[in-house]
């Protein structure tokens, strides 16, 4: 009678000592999640203050993380394009130009003054630490120097070559251009070029990080105050993703010292952490809630919500990390950071739903209520009784707009089936049109100087200058075999796309010499090897560059040969892309299937809800390409520049993510519908409640997590702002279209066999199934 007299209390005191009696639906003691989650509870304040003096420890070894991320990783180091710059710079100490500087001047560029210095600039740039080679309209070659040239005559260009990785360049790049660009003489000087694009880049991304949070904060925490209804139970996810995203920094940290790690990591760190501590959050706390409202005591609500609403979580973080890691099959350290970062983020917000939050929860008690925001709205609910389990019941009983959208469908299956796929399959035809190619100046804002000075190059110059190809032969001599390098660079000069080939035997032009070797043709030969200078006359990010880049290779050269410069790295880029995808296809998909059977014991769940997600991704595919490749509904999403391509690595990094953040709304809907299942063996009746009970969860969450998506996405870099769009857009379609139509009409349709397993896989899930005992 003690016992039972102070389980009462402790439910109904402010005070939420933790009780010691069994109380209504406590399960078996060998439940381990349950006995974690009383051990929590007994144990909060030490758990808490650990949790404390962890995010202390944090902030000074994580929060300057961005600071030592990398700018690049979009190459394949092993792909045959980086082995040619690679050998350029170590043998030759050049490669094509990853610094310009564009020139003007107030008249024309042959102007004595004007040229006088240009010759000056190219010569103290030529002797500044860390540049490899310097050539100028004013230096090179008269022959040679005219498409250096603007078509006006009052511009000209200077081009560079940086040596170092892709750090040291960019470093590099920001010492030098504060320095030579603005008036020099009579020249006034703006800088451009892959260097300082990279410069520009990392400096946007940290500027927009920090605007995307504070544009997304005040929206946030209206929403959270809404849909968890008290500022107390507000605060909890906040809790939950702050330590999520200082832990993950620590560990960008210490991963930048081992290998690359790139500097977007930070901003899909702040976004699915914030994201997964909302999802999460909300779902533990709703079934605390719940608990609490059935008459269990603190300690016991606690037990059973991280029993039941902590084992989902636990699932959902299998799958979301899985789908993630996926993307470390892929060699480009931009797509393997986002792993890194990914499943970093999503284990240390799993933990802490697990953990942290639990401990708070015991900490708490009825308080999490107290600040209830929504008392004059709200009208007053009818206690639910204790034989009423965890809400199954009730849900079956008393409809809800979910309930009631469910059993709609599920009365024309076959038609609301059709109408969303035939929705989603129209969303996404677009992605058919689709052409690819690799970031470049653009993807910076307008008024960007990058940007702005690489436009007007394109525009006013008529020779790709710096898209330059680079033909290595790396055992071919200049000198000893200057017959056969001149006969190679006069046939190469006759392909299709080529404007001009350089080489140390001269200049050539359409089959033909142009212009004879000179002091400054040496550069191209070195220790028993040369190179061929390729300028091309096509865009190099489309696909005439890619064709070129295959002319230029099938080609019969003198020796062996490697083939580098932009084309090359897009042609290089794709075939690694399209090698690894059916890799990271299998992990995602396998895992997937696994996971989702040892949770459910079913064979056709795992398989419906794999072709599910991938339907529902469709959409975001569509919209890839008709608003960031067309320009369509710019005006919706803010200005950017339309190039008419869509960067080779968004479709692998967008499936990759979208897939993951589907897979945990469909745990979250799958848990309770197996767990009504199991009450009602009844599919029609569980498919039902199972909508019910989360349907405003899940819908509240993927409102919250498209805000966040949706900050990203006021980035000035294109291509976040297309991930932002993109994965705000496959959220909400997800959570809407597809959990509230799609999958009860699918479920529906299969009826019984839904739970249909083989007597074999039905002992192995008897054996190896992940239950909560």
């Amino acid at each position: 009678m003690r016992k039972a007299a102070h389980t009462t209390a402790s439910a109904e005191s402010p005070s939420p000592a933790p009780e010691a009696g069994p109380g209504p639906g406590r399960p078996a003691d060998h439940s381990r999640l349950a006995a974690l989650g009383r051990l929590l509870v007994r144990r909060r304040v030490p758990v808490l203050l650990a949790v404390l003096l962890a995010v202390a420890a944090a902030i000074p070894v994580g929060g300057g993380v961005a600071d030592r991320l990398s700018s690049g990783g979009f190459t394949d180091p092993a792909a045959e394009s980086s082995k040619a710059q690679e050998f350029l710079a170590d043998r030759f100490g050049s490669g094509a130009p990853n610094l310009v500087l564009l020139a003007r001047a107030p008249g024309p560029v042959d102007d004595p003054r004007a040229a006088s210095a240009g010759r000056d600039l190219t010569r103290r740039l030529a002797q500044e630490p860390g540049v490899l080679s310097a050539a100028s309209y004013w230096t090179a070659p008269r022959e040679s120097a005219q498409p250096l040239k603007a078509r006006d005559g009052r511009s000209a260009l200077v081009l560079l070559r940086l040596g170092g990785d892709e750090d040291r360049v960019r470093v590099t790049a920001k010492e030098l251009v504060p320095r030579f660009t603005g008036r020099h003489g009579a020249l006034r000087l703006s800088a451009t070029g892959e260097a300082q694009i990279a410069a520009e880049v990392q400096e946007q991304s940290e500027h927009d990080l920090f605007r995307a949070e504070a544009y997304a904060a005040p929206v946030i925490l209206l929403i959270l105050l809404f849909v968890f209804g008290s500022a107390v139970a507000a605060s909890l996810p906040l809790l939950i993703g702050v330590f999520s995203i200082l832990g993950t920094f620590v560990v960008l940290e210490v991963l930048s010292r081992l290998t690359p790690v790139s500097v977007f990591a930070v901003n899909i760190t702040t976004a699915l952490g914030l994201g997964l501590a909302i999802d999460y959050s909300l779902f533990i706390v709703t079934r605390f809630r719940e608990e609490m409202a059935r008459g269990l005591g603190t300690t016991e609500a606690v037990a059973q919500s991280v029993r039941t609403a902590g084992r989902t979580v636990l699932f959902s973080a299998l799958t979301v990390a899985l789908s993630l890691s996926a993307l470390l099959v892929f060699p480009l350290y931009f797509l393997r950071s986002f792993a890194y970062a990914g499943v970093a983020v999503v284990a240390l917000a799993a933990v802490a739903a697990l953990v942290v939050l639990p401990a708070a929860l015991g900490l708490l008690g009825p308080r999490v209520d107290a600040l209830d925001v929504r008392r004059l709205f709200r009208r007053r609910r009818p206690k639910p009784d204790a034989d009423q389990g965890t809400g199954a019941g009730q849900a079956t009983r008393n409809g809800g707009f979910w309930h009631r959208l469910a059993t709609a469908v599920m009365r024309r299956p076959v038609l609301c089936a059709t109408g969303v796929i035939t929705l989603l399959v129209v969303l996404g035809l677009p992605f058919t049109r689709v052409s690819f190619g690799l970031i470049d100046d653009r993807v910076l804002p307008g008024d960007a100087p990058a940007h702005r000075t690489a436009q007007f190059v394109r525009e006013e110059f008529a020779s790709r200058e710096n898209a330059a190809l680079s033909v290595v032969l790396p055992t071919v001599s200049g000198s000893g075999d200057r017959p056969r390098v001149a006969a190679y660079a006069a046939r190469l000069s006759a392909v299709p796309g080529v404007a001009r080939v350089d080489t140390v035997t001269g200049s050539y032009v359409a089959g033909r010499q142009v212009v004879a070797a000179s002091a400054a043709s040496a550069s191209f030969a070195a220790g028993g090897a040369s190179w061929l200078s390729v300028v091309p006359s096509v865009e190099p990010y489309s696909s005439a560059g890619a064709r070129l880049v295959q002319r230029l290779r099938a080609d019969s050269a003198p020796g062996s040969v490697l083939v580098g410069g932009d084309a090359a790295v897009l042609a290089d880029t794709r075939d690694t892309l399209a090698d690894r995808l059916p890799a990271a296809g299998l992990i995602i998909g396998g895992t997937t299937v696994v996971l989702l059977f040892l949770f459910t014991g079913s064979v056709l769940i795992p398989v419906k809800a794999v072709l599910l997600n991938l339907l529902s991704l469709t959409a975001t595919f569509g919209a890839m390409v008709y608003v960031f490749q067309e320009g369509h509904l710019r005006a919706l999403v803010g200005d950017f520049t339309v190039t008419g391509l869509v960067d080779i690595t968004m479709p692998v990094l967008m499936f990759c993510v979208a897939f993951g953040l589907s897979m945990d709304y469909e745990v979250f809907l799958l848990s309770r519908i197996k767990e009504a299942y199991a009450q009602t063996r009844d599919n029609t009746l569980a498919v039902a409640a199972g909508l019910e009970l989360t349907g405003r969860l899940v819908s509240a969450a993927a409102a919250l997590v498209a805000v966040v998506m949706i900050a990203l996405a006021t980035s000035g870099i294109t291509f976040l702002k297309l991930l932002g769009v993109g994965l705000a857009l496959a959220v909400l379609l997800d959570a809407t279209l597809v959990r509230g139509v799609l999958v009860p009409a699918v479920m529906r349709l299969a009826g019984r066999a839904n739970w249909w397993a083989p007597p074999a896989l039905r002992r192995l899930h008897a054996r190896l199934g992940l239950t909560d005992e």
